[in-house]
């Protein structure tokens, strides 16, 4: 049977992993979102208005599954690890709190406005309103990854009777892996978004939905897809760079290395051993992790055997690629694409299918990308301060597993629900809807006075 403490940290892997999927739409999306209404503004043209109005829908089916997951994710830090709280709570409270009070009730605000105030606002208000929320997403991903990346890099308090109290909140918020895990954490929500937007147009042109929308939409997210990958892999290599300064054991993991060792192969595959510390059925490419890691081939790297505790090898190791796996796929998805609309001027059927089957391909990175991120700091909870161990709940594993399974059977409805959702929205696009076909009768009419007035200038 399962111990308190391993079904704890299972029910938060399976909480955070749920939560973490919306928010990483809805931070680009609402970015996405304004520019999509401000097009509209500037150009009046209403195939840019269509395009808000089937996208903030699934914004908001998105952004209330992040708010009700975060709420019970939070709940388990008195359920289930109430010793986090008792010894960092001082820290981990505020931020939380910041976030909260800066983000939280920016976005539910004005989220009301840009669902309902489409025709009840001044453009400029309403447009105003989308810029609000796209800011709010971002400052609410600023205090998260704050919080987080101070448990890995913790710095600017001193402990008191086993109690942290903070001594500088500028170095506990702007902590040493804070720069590099918000970027990635930024950009991984831009990829997401951008092949979800994609992906979803993809499907509706599959489905016979030949109008402009879908195909502009697309367009937008496979640029957007195709410069942010490259951006990505940079931060990800200045991410691992600052991970190996700073948790090296966590390095030495990803890479499958047990001993030290300079000009370290980089590792295509390989199946790790950790009683008999080692790898079998190695797939390696010579000196290339040292090149990454250290930028010089003859590069010393550590290995596990120089840490007294390190994380659990097999997820961090197969974890770190399926991220790279993953995120290499989508460099080269998007550029294909947009070779494709750039030489051709739309897409194939192929390139489309493909582009439907990576709608979600930002989850899958992020998702692996976290579990590297958190499996790796194993066995602590708050690097070199707080074990995890130490911080569980004593309560009898009976009940955990009881919460475990309420939580994973309504997660699996919710998830199926949302997908179902999603693709019955594109479906229902394709057939014209009355608002689009009166905003295309209007701008006709609007084009036909406008004409009529010019020709009557010119006759007088």
């Amino acid at each position: 049977m399962l111990d308190t403490l391993v079904l704890s940290r299972i029910q938060f892997a399976a909480n955070i992993s749920f939560h973490i999927l919306f928010p990483t739409i809805t931070i680009a999306l609402g970015w996405f979102l304004f520019y999509f209404k401000l097009r509209h503004q500037l150009s009046g043209h209403p195939v840019w208005m269509r395009i808000y109005r089937f996208w903030v829908k699934i914004f908001a089916l998105t952004f209330a599954l992040g708010v009700v997951s975060g709420i019970t994710m939070s709940f388990q830090f008195g359920t289930n690890w109430p010793g986090f709280m008792e010894k960092v709570g001082n820290i981990a409270g505020p931020l939380l709190g910041y976030e909260v009070l800066t983000a939280f009730f920016l976005e539910a605000t004005f989220l009301g406005a840009m669902l309902f105030g489409i025709n009840r606002l001044p453009p400029w208000l309403h447009t105003l309103s989308s810029l609000i929320v796209a800011v709010g997403t971002s400052i609410s991903a600023f205090w998260i990854i704050a919080l987080n990346s101070w448990m890995h890099t913790p710095t600017g308090f001193e402990m008191i009777n086993g109690v942290a109290h903070p001594v500088d909140w500028w170095q506990i918020i702007f902590n040493p892996s804070m720069p590099y895990r918000l970027t990635h954490m930024l950009l991984a929500s831009g990829l997401t978004a951008s092949f979800l937007i994609a992906g979803i147009s993809a499907y509706r042109l599959l489905k016979g939905d030949d109008k402009r929308a879908p195909k502009l939409a697309l367009k937008t997210a496979v640029y957007c897809a195709a410069i942010l990958i490259p951006l990505q892999i940079l931060a990800g290599d200045m991410h691992g760079l600052n991970t190996l300064e700073h948790q090296p054991q966590k390095v030495a993991a990803m890479e499958g290395a047990w001993k030290t060792e300079k000009g370290l192969p980089l590792l295509l595959f390989a199946w790790p051993d950790e009683q008999q510390k080692t790898n079998h059925f190695e797939i390696p490419i010579p000196n290339m992790a040292s090149i990454i890691l250290t930028h010089k081939v003859d590069g010393e790297v550590k290995g596990l055997e120089e840490f007294a505790e390190h994380p659990p090898v097999k997820p961090v190791f197969f974890g770190f690629r399926v991220m790279v796996a993953t995120g290499m796929l989508m460099l080269l998805i998007s550029w294909y694409a947009t070779y494709q609309l750039k030489r051709h001027k739309k897409l194939n059927s192929f390139t489309q299918k493909a582009l439907v089957a990576m709608s979600f391909s930002g989850w899958l990175a992020t998702l692996a990308g976290w579990y590297v991120t958190e499996i790796g700091r194993q066995p602590y909870l708050v690097e070199g301060v707080l074990k995890t161990a130490d911080a569980v709940t004593p309560i009898a594993p009976q009940n955990v597993g009881f919460s475990l399974a309420l939580y994973l059977t309504l997660y699996v409805v919710l998830l199926g629900a949302y997908l179902h959702t999603l693709f019955y929205m594109a479906r229902k696009s394709v057939k014209v809807e009355e608002y689009e076909l009166s905003e295309l009768n209007y701008s006709r009419s609007l084009t036909a006075q406008n004409s009529a007035s010019q020709q009557e200038q010119t006759h007088a």
